[in-house]
Parts: structure tokens; sequence; C-alpha cells
């Protein structure tokens, strides 16, 4: 079986399928990396007593969400008990979608907190560099002229230096090896010049001024399963496989658990019961000293490693021996010997890290548990807020509730409180929020960044996987003399059909705003009414509103210049309308809304992301529109959306002048097909649908009665159907090369007086000209050459030309088209060839 952790398989590399299974996870989470979870039962304490007894760090290095190898962080963090970091260079944005619309941005938000929700369970931390996924990507030459290389491996290095590894393992090799995809490959090379660079006091110098220090890990492999041959380096064989302690479940199970968060990607039915067996897996020398048994060989994973940390290493042995899991409380004298000896120890990233996991520890141990939680989950900049803040003591040992502070703004609560068994007080914060507030929004996602890379203004938080909590609170606690702190954030908690999915509190404008539509096609010279919709967060909001054209967006003409609108209750909805005249030739702009509340303005959407499997996910991205004034014509008024994996190319129909009816089963009948001018399928419908099959007759039928039928690209692998066209028509093949991945690639027109081109659009090279991450992907294998006239040839570079891209066939009075051009990305961008080619598609025979 291949690997679920390459995204594209290699030909090269063979791997074993990691297995099954979750469980909490229960190793400390450093700030980079989100909260930990809680430890539960006497046993779950025990291990993690064991975690803190070793000092060993490993961090594992990939580009994407799901490449990486979930057996190995879960040995090494359950079995090793290890601190274990993935560092995924990407958050996935560029990927495909098997459950939903969200792509892009959006996209990479769900997979990052999938891969969260992943480690969760296989006990490893989560690290993320600015690289954006910007597609697939044939070659690392190719990856590395979109990716920044400076920026990321700067990126790389302040992950190795705030996290200190002893080992970094990368997930794919260096050329001449190949990852299978130039992303993979990409990240090999560069946690290679990473490892080289972590130590160099020449190397990222800015990142000294912030506090980090060089930190030279012993040595870096690449976890090559087995498949080295031929490549240079020695190699150290290593068995993976074993059980976790606290439950007795196999690393393969708890593995594929891990592995069944990455749901957008298809790996949802993954679950338990994996393999609990042997699984010898291969770590080659990529950099630093060589190894002769086990990765880790010449590196002291206790605390004799450190000044004075014998004692702190003897007294946690000490504690272990004693540990009670049917009476932890009783461990408490000897944890808190031990913290008062780790207090004297020098300041690093591993010791701090190692006193924040013996304070979970000792905060488990003793029965306290905290809560801050809000009665919103939103607050507007300027407003009240309370919280209430919650503790319990279940633990006997007595404990003194000292203050809690609030960081933003900040507030302390103060009077002291000693607590006893089985107690319960709570204490309510009032804050105001500041007016200058700002928004929630993913830090990656605040400023407009490149095709492959984001931008961050804060270097600090280069690195986290999601932003610091908006409303950090500490808890100040005594306990016999010593004093500890335990952090907290506020929290909604959601009742009703979703209880338990807690959010986080956010902060939001008091007025969101949303165009009608992602892009808004004009005829040059034409006006438009535009529609802004404006939703309130707060009862009572007046707003100004307005739509501006960005600076070098002359020619657009909007009229009036502003709008006063008033929401009476909150979620209230109410619409501006605005006339907005396109210039008279070719032209495009981001049209962009606002709303003046109370002096301050206001430029923002609400997204909503939610899945059952994630918390749910806020985004306020700028409210833009797209505005294109472009000369195109469509033939037809009522076309029929059939959905797939989820695109927005009902919108792009609705642009064109199409009424759009959404499809179900019930409507492939021929007698309701042959109401509409056009049928489109979405993007994977023959991967994601079941009723295919069965109603594809219908569907060639409808066509030879003089319908047109469009069927955008699917993927070769888990057809519902074999048959996807009415003559001989074949998907099948080597997926990676049956595609073009470079958005810019040359197209030769093999059919230029073909109606597909000519009619009621004239279609030429500048058509394909603006188009984003690729061409298109999954072409056609094989066709009738006989029936279907292939549109289009084109390669990436040096490759032969693919001519699968677009076949058109005439069946009966009608047209059949399959195209595996993206349309599903082009046409939301707002890329004026492709809605003037997909409008001559759905003209066929008009």
């Amino acid at each position: 079986m291949q690997s679920p952790g390459f995204r594209r398989p290699s030909p090269i590399f063979a791997a074993r399928a990691l297995g099954a299974a979750c469980l909490a996870a229960l190793v400390l989470v450093t700030p980079q990396a989100g909260a930990a979870p809680a430890l539960t039962s006497g046993p779950a304490i025990l291990d993690e007593l064991r975690g803190f007894a070793t000092v060993g760090s490993v961090l594992h290095i990939a580009a994407h969400p799901d490449d990486e190898n979930t057996q190995l962080i879960a040995y090494l963090a359950r079995g090793r008990h290890y601190r274990v970091g993935y560092l995924s260079l990407t958050r996935g944005d560029g990927g495909q979608n098997e459950i939903g619309p969200e792509f892009g941005e959006k996209l990479g938000v769900a997979r990052t907190h999938e891969l969260l929700a992943a480690r969760e369970v296989d006990g490893g931390r989560q690290f993320f560099s600015r690289a954006v996924d910007f597609g697939f990507s044939k070659t690392p030459e190719e990856t590395l002229r979109f990716w920044n290389r400076q920026e990321i491996l700067a990126d790389i290095v302040r992950v190795i230096r705030e996290f200190r590894p002893d080992v970094i393992i990368t997930r794919f090799p260096v050329p001449p090896g190949s990852g299978g995809h130039g992303h993979h490959t990409a990240s090999g090379i560069l946690g290679v010049e990473a490892f080289k660079l972590a130590g160099d006091t020449n190397a990222f110098p800015e990142q000294f001024a912030e506090g980090l220090q060089p930190w030279q890990p012993k040595r870096v492999v690449w976890n090559g399963f087995g498949g080295t041959q031929g490549l240079p380096g020695s190699v150290v064989k290593v068995d993976i496989g074993g059980s976790d302690a606290v439950t007795g479940e196999s690393f393969a199970s708890i593995a594929g658990r891990s592995r069944a968060k990455h749901v957008t990607q298809g790996f949802g039915n993954f679950g338990g019961g994996g393999r609990g067996g042997p699984n010898e897996q291969s770590f080659m020398l990529m950099g630093g000293a060589p190894a002769d048994k086990d990765f880790m060989d010449g590196v002291d994973t206790s605390w004799a490693r450190y000044p004075k940390g014998a004692e702190i290493g003897s007294l946690t042995e000490t504690a272990l021996a004693g540990f009670d899991t049917n009476n932890p409380g009783a461990s408490v004298p000897a944890l808190l010997a031990i913290r008062a000896k780790l207090a004297a120890l020098a300041s690093d990233p591993v010791i701090d890290d190692k006193r924040m996991q013996l304070d979970r520890i000792l905060q488990a141990c003793l029965g306290l548990t905290v809560a801050t939680t809000s009665a919103e989950p939103e607050l507007v900049p300027g407003e009240s807020a309370q919280f209430q803040a919650t503790v319990t003591l279940h633990g006997a040992t007595p404990v003194k509730w000292l203050e809690t502070l609030l960081r933003y703004p900040k507030r302390a609560v103060v009077g002291a409180e000693m607590l006893t068994t089985g107690q319960t007080a709570a204490k309510e914060i009032s804050l105001t929020v500041p007016a200058d507030a700002a928004l929630t929004q993913p830090y990656w996602l605040r400023e407009e960044g490149t095709t492959g890379m984001s931008r961050v203004d804060d270097p600090k938080l280069i690195g986290r996987p999601e932003n610091p909590p908006a409303f950090p609170v500490d808890y100040v606690f005594e306990i016999a003399g010593q004093k500890i702190v335990i952090p907290d954030e506020p929290k909604f908690g959601v009742s009703g059909v979703k209880a338990g999915r807690a959010r986080k509190l956010e902060i939001v404008p008091p007025v969101s705003l949303e165009f009608g539509a992602n892009v808004l096609l004009f005829a040059p010279g034409a006006t438009r009414l535009v529609k802004v919709e404006a939703r309130a967060a707060r009862p009572d909001q007046t707003a100004v509103l307005s739509i501006t054209a960005p600076e070098g967006g002359e020619g657009w003409k909007i009229t009036p210049a502003w709008k006063s609108i008033h929401l009476t209750k909150t979620g209230d909805r109410v619409e501006a309308v605005f006339a907005v005249t396109a210039p008279h030739g070719a032209a495009s702009a981001r049209l962009t809304a606002s709303a003046e509340v109370n002096g301050r303005r206001y430029e923002n959407r609400r997204v909503v992301i939610d899945y059952a499997h994630l918390p749910i996910m806020l985004l306020q991205p700028k409210a833009q529109t797209r505005a294109l004034s472009l000369e195109v014509a469509a033939r037809g008024k009522k076309a029929g959306y059939l959905p797939g994996a989820g695109d927005d190319t009902v919108a792009a129909l609705e642009q064109l002048g199409y009424a759009v009816t959404t499809l179900t089963s019930a409507d492939l009948r021929l007698e309701r097909l042959t109401n509409f001018d056009a049928v489109v399928t979405g993007v994977r419908a023959f991967n994601q649908r079941s009723d295919l099959k069965e109603n594809i007759t219908n569907l060639f039928a409808y066509v030879a009665q003089g319908g047109t039928l469009i069927e955008q690209y699917n993927r070769p692998n888990g057809l519902k159907t074999e048959t996807l066209g009415p003559y001989p028509l074949s998907i099948q093949g080597p997926a990676p090369q049956l595609r073009v991945t470079d958005e810019q690639a040359e197209v030769t027109f093999l059919a230029p007086d073909h109606a597909a081109l000519s009619t009621p659009n004239k279609i030429g090279p500048a058509d394909f000209d603006g188009w984003i991450q690729e061409r298109g992907a999954y072409f056609a294998s094989s066709w009738d050459t006989n029936r279907y006239t292939a549109l289009f040839a084109m390669s990436d570079p040096g490759e032969a030309p693919l001519r699968g891209s677009t076949l058109v066939a005439p069946y009966g009075q009608g047209y059949f088209v399959y195209t595996s051009l993206s349309f599903f990305r082009q046409l939301p961008q707002g890329v004026p060839g492709a809605y003037r080619l997909f409008a001559n598609f759905l003209s066929l025979g008009k």
C-alpha cells in the first residue's frame, strides 16, 4: 500500500500504510503549538511524568498536512516520551477539498485545525512556515520559484531554535531522490539546509535580537520507508511498532486515528484497528554525526545533560517509583520538591517547556481545574464584557487561589481564597474591549501575501499554528509556599445540537459586509446595480456604507458616494444598492465595501467555516468583489448544476446570465433535464455521487435530444462509474503526469475553428492569460479520436504536450464536453478568459 503520508505517490519510494486510531494526547503543547488536552486519569498522569523524565526532542519536517508519518510521531511521543514536533511548511491551501466548497485560504484554515486535531491524537506538536501551498508542483525548482527560499529557511531555523530538537527527521529525500511532488522534495532540501544553519551565529542574526539562540541538532535523517537503494548515506533501521503504555492501543492504530482527522483530504474513513506488529523503517543520514543503531545515538535524553539536572532526574525517578495511579494526590510533595529544584535551572526553551509540563502534572495530581467562560462568543471593540472565572479543587492538598490576571487589557481580580476538597469557587471578571482592538483574523491572512508566501508582520507569530488568545487569563495559586500559574482563555460553550464545541472568544466589527457575488461581470461601459449587504453584530447600529475602487482602478464610477442605513436588531441584514459603471474597455478592479460606524471604518466580511469534526472557524477578510469589464456572450437562459465535491460554478453561471437550478437525484430524469439549455457537473461529481451510475444514460439521452452536458474534472481513483462520456473516454493513468501545473504554460489550439473556440466568443491565446495555480489536472488519457475533438495541447516545461485537457463531441442533436481545465479555480478569481471559454461550452448548439 502507499503511505498515506504521500499526497502524490512517488513511483520510486513505496511505503507501508500507517494504521489507525486516536486517543487523547497527554503531551504538553508549547504556546506555538496550541493548548494541551487535560490529564484525566492516574495512568495518564504517570505516563506524562515519564515524559517529564525524558528531555529528548525530535522535529519532523514535510510540506503539507497529511504528509507526516503519524505512526512515527505516535511512537516517539507515546513510546519514547520525546518532545515531538511536526513542521508542515504549508497549510494545504492549494489542495482539493473532499467535503465542501472551501478552497484556498479557507481550506488552509480548516486543514490547520485538522492538523491540530491530529496532534492531539498522536501526541505531537504542530508548527508551520509562511510557505503557501500553491498546488501540485512537479519539481523542487518550480516550487522554489514561488516560495521565497530565504524566508522559508529563516522560518525553519526559527522553529529549530525555538523547539531545540536533538534530531531532525525529514519526510522526503533530497535529490537525486524524489518526493513525488515538488513541494515534498523542496521540504527535504530546505530541512537539510536549515539543519546546517540553525547553529550558525551568522545565519538570520535578527532572530537573536528577539531572544533566540543558535541551536545545532545532532543530525538530520530522512525517514525513507526502506526505499534507500542507490542513494548515498548511512542507514539505521528502527522498529516504530508497539503500543501505548496507558491504553494498550497500538501506535499503528493511534496513527490511523490521527490520519483520520484529515477529513478534507478524504481520510475520514481511516478509523482505528491498525495492525500492531513490527514496523521497521529506515532513517538515512543527511547531515551531522553518523549513527550506528538508532537515529538518537549519542544524544543524552536524561536530565544529566543540564548542569544541576542530575538531581532533578533522580528525584523524578523516585517520584515515578512511588507514584500511585489510584491516588495521584499523594505525589504532590514529591512534585513540589522537583519543582523547587527546577526553578534553580537557567531558562532555555526546553527547560521552560519542562516547567510548564511539570505544572500540568502537578495540577492534575491536585485535581485542580480552571475554566473561563463568556456569555457571548464574540465581542465588539469598545464594549463591556463579563467573564466568569471558575476553579474547582478535587484533591486533598490545600490550595490558595491568589488572583486572576487578564493580560489584555490588563486587569486583575484579587481576593485570596483557600480552596478545600470538592469546593468550586467563582469570580466575575469585567472589562472594556479596547476601541482599537484588532479584529479576529488568522495572523497569516491579515495582510496580502504572494502566490507562494504569506505575509506576517510580527515575526514572533511565525511558526504558530493559530493566533494567540484574544484575552489570555492567568490563574495564580499558592501550594505549600510555591506559586503556580495556570494559563487559560475565555470560551463560549455551545449548547444544543453541537454541544461541546466550545468557541474561542473572537473580536468582530459591529457591522459586517457582503457583496452579492465574488465576481461581477460588466459589459464595457455598462452600468449594473450592485448590492452590499450589512449585517449587525449588535442592535441599534447606524452605518454609512460606500464602495470604492482601488488606486489604478480608473474608469469605474460608483454612485451614490455613500448611503446611510440603520440596523435595529442583532442579526439584522440591510441591503444598500449602488450603481456601478464599468470602463469602456476591458478592465478589472477589486471593489471594496466599507461601513463607517461611530467614527470607525470597517471593511470586513464574515466567513464562517463549520465542519462537525472541527471547531467553528471565523474569517473576516476584506469585503471585496472582483469587477470585470469584459466582452463575453452566452447563449441560453437556463442551466442545471449537479454538485460534486464543491465549487463556485453556480455563481459563475449566474454572472453569465443563466437562471441556475441545483439538481438532485430526482432531477436526473430525462423529462426534467430537457428543461435546461445546459447541464454542468461539479468537480469530482463522478467520485462523489453514487446516483450517476444509474442516471448517466439519462444525461446522455438529454444530450441526444439537443442538450449540452459539461463535465468538469474527476479523479481516476474512486470513480463511482467508469462511464464518463457517450463514447469511450478514460482518465485512468499516472495522475501526476496527466496535468499541467504551470499556469502560464503555452496553449496550442488544435481546432481553432471549432464552435467551442469561435462561437459566440472568439477564443485566442490571450484568454489563457492570468490563470492561477495550474492549467488543469487529471486530463483524459485515452478517448475515441474519431468521435471527440481535442481542443488544446499544453505541457509543463520539458514535457511532451498533453492533448486531453478538453474533449468535445457532438452526440445526437446536442454536445458533450469533458474538461479538466481548472475552471473551479479560475472562475471564482475572475479570470476573464475562463469566463469566455466556459460561455462557449454552454452555448454549443445554440
